[in-house]
């Protein structure tokens, strides 16, 4: 569904170029990449010609310097000296831009020389780093735009909880990007298909685990539903009350599987026990997607 329409002046474009910043993690710096051949894949160039990409490291303290923002629109052909110096500013902008924000990717392509404003920015990319982003709340104006995407998305960022949908129908709720990973991985070689990654983190109080929660029973996709949890900073007692609170005011009509293991397990397993919910329990991951797949498939848990 089309949110938005972006009307622009057309240009006449007289040359195209690549301009980029990443992080470079051989290097642990951010790094300025940049290229005569605008408009092209950077990974299909690196691939088919790595000569031709331009690299600068970029110093986290005192940005891009001048001489080295130099040395890269010379080496783009750019020699006039108004190009020059509009280059050198953009591309010292653009290092600024990455830096002050928390940028994870900068991409400006293609970097246009066009007849009517000189350099032109044609199409450019932004990535902000989550974590940077309640630390500038004047990128809220791009937050709101983000929010375009999917509601369950946009709910669970509003939440504090990280949520990808997936094209599967087993949803999934765990604490940890590593266990999360490893959830879906042996769903998979049970024979399930996740609908979802869901991370609920480290320090998800009550509130987060019942309306995230609610998040894994709004999708229609929705056969059945696993929580694996493992208790380190995150207490499973806590994991439990949520499941708690969330199965008595939602009412799932689908199959619980719910694994707890580490801090407090034992107390989150009680709990959950003493409710007499239709909640199914699981020992092992193995025995939890083991459980869920099959609920997926017959509409029960077995």
């Amino acid at each position: 569904m089309v949110r938005r329409v972006l009307v622009e002046a057309a240009s006449t474009v007289q040359q195209e170029f690549y301009v980029s910043i990443i992080l470079d993690r051989r290097r642990e710096c951010p790094v300025l990449l940049a290229s005569r051949e605008g408009g092209v894949e950077i990974e299909a160039l690196a691939s088919r010609a790595p000569e031709a990409i331009l690299r600068e490291p970029i110093d986290v303290v005192l940005g891009l310097h001048p001489f080295q923002a130099r040395r890269v629109v010379y080496a783009l052909g750019l020699t006039e000296p108004k190009l020059v110096e509009q280059g050198v500013a953009l591309l010292r902008n653009v290092a600024r831009l990455f830096l002050e924000l928390g940028g994870s990717l900068v991409e400006i392509n293609p970097l246009a020389l066009t007849a009517e404003r000189g350099l032109l920015a044609l199409d450019a990319k932004l990535t902000l780093d989550d974590s940077a982003v309640p630390r500038h709340p004047e990128t809220s104006a791009l937050a709101a735009a983000r929010d375009d995407g999917h509601p369950l998305e946009v709910r669970a960022r509003e939440l504090g909880v990280s949520y990808i949908g997936l094209d599967g129908n087993i949803g999934c709720m765990v604490n940890g990007a590593g266990l999360a990973m490893a959830t879906l991985d042996i769903i998979t070689l049970h024979g399930g298909e996740p609908a979802n990654f869901l991370d609920v983190g480290g320090g998800a109080n009550v509130e987060q685990v019942r309306e995230a929660f609610k998040l894994l029973v709004a999708d229609p996709r929705v056969r059945a539903i696993l929580i694996n949890i493992f208790g380190g900073i995150m207490q499973c007692d806590v994991i439990a009350r949520g499941i708690l609170e969330a199965v008595k005011v939602v009412k799932p009509t689908v199959p619980l599987v719910v694994r707890l293991e580490g801090t407090r397990a034992q107390e989150g397993r009680q709990l959950l026990a003493s409710s007499r919910l239709p909640i199914v329990a699981a020992t092992t991951m193995d025995d939890a997607a083991a459980k869920v797949v099959r609920a997926a498939q017959q509409g029960a848990v077995g």
